[in-house]
């Protein structure tokens, strides 16, 4: 047996039968055997590494089932992250402060993962405040799907004016002499958002590569060992995946990924799945980095935008032709498929296709499922259920909650997705985010979101019949959603034979207030067998500082999901001088006078 570690006095949550274990050994980057500390320490060999857990709590590594990861890699050091930023007042303070540095022809860029129901003052910035704060600097912010804000600066730099016309299902808001105000409205396509979006410098390669560890290491701190990444717009394959394709080359992933492709060219889309599943192998590459096969767009004629400041679409009537053809090519190459849906009215017509696709080629077995599903009906999961398929479900509607119930009402939105009945009627389910540009990449707020059905802004959508147990809650984003890679048989339980991911975290989940579930973060995260994040007693098992970040980049100061400053210095300046102040010192403004100046270099996160 190769090396070998022993993690002793622990509360290690196994996700099987015996729930509980004290003790875990691990080697060739697999479970050997969990029990008691006694009985593991006392067949411990004389090379054998020990690594005592002091008494903390370790869960399964998180399994995100629907996350944008690759994509949010390449642009993560370019992006200024609201995410549980407290206050509009603090995020605007942020704003300006990154606005100051970065230097042409860069843009600030907030990318998502925030909604103004968590902010102290409960509203959104206006344009006149991002102007105010930014009169030199593009700035683009980004509102869940339904709006962007540019100031005055981001328009000349994107060229729209007077005579720049409205998008497809989009608006550009003017004022009353025609000139654009700054305002982007999806009505109710998002196009005009991303297409926007897209008009900005990007990273040279190398730093996308230094970007893309970044954003890994992020989710690492936050216990996320494996995602499913659910392409996206302007994802371009393969092009858009060299990135991932070099650090798994050099050994520099920290994070397993399992990617769905996903169409670019609408009305060419049997076109790309007819040349990807003839030029592309399922399941190419290994544990690591792997195809996991097509999604979530598979033809732009069932994009279901879900905007709930808007009215629902009526979805082209072309649909079920050009989604026939392309579901029925999937089930004969034996793809595994995704497919991005809201309303249940699309879903009935979804399924009709797949119905009749299934008559002449059965899609069980295929592992294929919807992403979302808010509004689904009980009739139409159980179809699912019967072709073999499942549910990707993610916290949208924490960030989204107030509109939906807005527009629907709270008796509909008490099943924004009917979570508990999805999981009753035999589906397999899953749980994620659905990270960057809508909902936070944070686990915890998920999860939270599961468990108290509640939105980040406080509003309760759910009662007791469509909540988790928290056990229930952390089995979708592990084990649940390892069904959706089709890895079930070797991840999201910590048991003989299974891949050695876990993380060890900063409370017990277990048994903390609900509200702190929010806080949590890992003190220790174990890929494989290997330490890919380590801080408090564990520094010492910490992998090497990252290369830095480029001295302007938002992450090189404020980090990726909100920390007060203390935190965000004691965790990630690991080694470097200031890292050993006290807390007292770090607390007296030593590290800068900005609530989240850093006052050193180092930028090891």
């Amino acid at each position: 047996m190769a090396k070998a570690t022993i993690y002793h006095n622990g509360r290690i949550a196994t996700n099987t039968k015996q729930y509980f274990a004290e003790a875990m050994l691990v080697a060739d980057g697999k479970v050997v055997s969990v029990g008691t500390s006694s009985d593991l320490l006392r067949e411990k060999a004389p090379d054998t590494e020990v690594v005592n857990l002091h008494g903390r709590t370790v869960i399964p590594g998180l399994n995100d089932s629907h996350l944008h990861v690759i994509r949010g890699g390449l642009h993560y050091n370019l992006e200024l992250r609201w995410d549980g930023v407290p206050s509009l007042a603090d995020a605007m303070r942020m704003l300006k402060e990154q606005a100051l540095r970065t230097p042409a022809p860069q843009w600030v860029r907030v990318v998502g993962g925030w909604t103004e129901f968590q902010f102290a003052e409960r509203r959104m910035p206006t344009l006149e405040e991002i102007n105010e704060a930014a009169p030199d600097t593009p700035v683009f912010v980004l509102h869940l799907y339904d709006r962007a804000m540019l100031n005055a600066a981001a328009v000349r730099a994107v060229g729209y004016s007077k005579d720049t016309p409205n998008p497809p299902g989009g608006e550009i808001q003017r004022d009353k002499r025609g000139v654009p105000t700054g305002m982007l409205i999806a009505r109710p396509n998002a196009g005009v958002l991303y297409s926007t979006l897209a008009k900005g410098p990007v990273l040279a390669y190398e730093d996308q590569l230094i970007s893309t560890r970044h954003f890994m290491r992020e989710l690492n701190r936050l216990g996320i060992t494996s995602a499913i990444d659910a392409g996206g717009g302007f994802q371009n394959y393969p092009d858009d995946y060299k990135v991932v394709d070099e650090l798994h080359r050099r050994g520099q992933m920290t994070l397993r990924i399992a990617y769905n492709l996903f169409t670019q060219r609408p009305n060419h889309e049997l076109e790309d799945f007819t040349k990807w599943t003839a030029a592309a192998s399922l399941y190419q590459g290994d544990h690591t980095l792997r195809l996991n096969g097509a999604g979530e767009m598979l033809v732009f004629s069932a994009a279901d935008f879900e905007d709930f400041l808007e009215p629902r679409p009526d979805l082209d009537g072309v649909l079920e032709t050009q989604l026939e053809g392309v579901v029925r090519l999937l089930a004969e190459k034996r793809w595994p498929f995704r497919l991005h849906a809201t309303y249940n009215e699309s879903i009935e017509r979804f399924i009709n296709v797949f119905e009749k696709v299934n008559r002449d080629i059965p899609l069980k077995g295929l592992h294929w499922f919807f992403d979302h599903a808010e509004t689904i009906s009980d009739r139409n999961i159980e179809r699912t259920v019967a072709l073999g398929g499942g549910f990707a479900i993610q916290h949208r509607m924490a960030f989204q909650g107030e509109y939906f119930v807005n527009r629907y009402g709270a008796a509909a939105a008490s099943r924004t997705p009917p979570i508990r009945r999805m999981l009753q009627m035999g589906a397999s389910v899953g749980a994620g985010t659905d990270a960057t540009r809508v909902a936070s990449f944070n686990p915890y707020v998920s999860l939270y979101w599961l468990i108290t059905g509640r939105t980040v802004g406080g509003m309760q959508l759910y009662g007791e019949e469509n909540r988790l147990s928290r056990e229930e809650a952390l089995r979708l984003y592990t084990h649940g959603s390892s069904w959706f890679s089709t890895e079930e048989d070797t991840k999201g339980v910590l048991a003989p034979g299974q891949l050695a991911d876990f993380a060890v975290l900063s409370e017990d989940y277990f048994s903390i207030p609900e509200q702190e579930i929010k806080s949590l973060e890992s003190v220790l995260t174990v890929v494989g067998g290997e330490s890919v994040y380590g801080v408090d007693e564990f520094h010492h098992l910490a992998p090497p500082p990252l290369p830095a970040a480029q001295d302007w980049a938002p992450t090189a100061h404020y980090g990726g999901y909100f920390r007060p400053a203390t935190t965000f210095a004691r965790r990630n300046h690991l080694g470097c001088e200031d890292h050993h102040k006290s807390e007292s010192e770090l607390r007296s403004g030593r590290l800068g006078e900005s609530l989240w100046g850093l006052g050193c270099d180092c930028f090891a996160f």
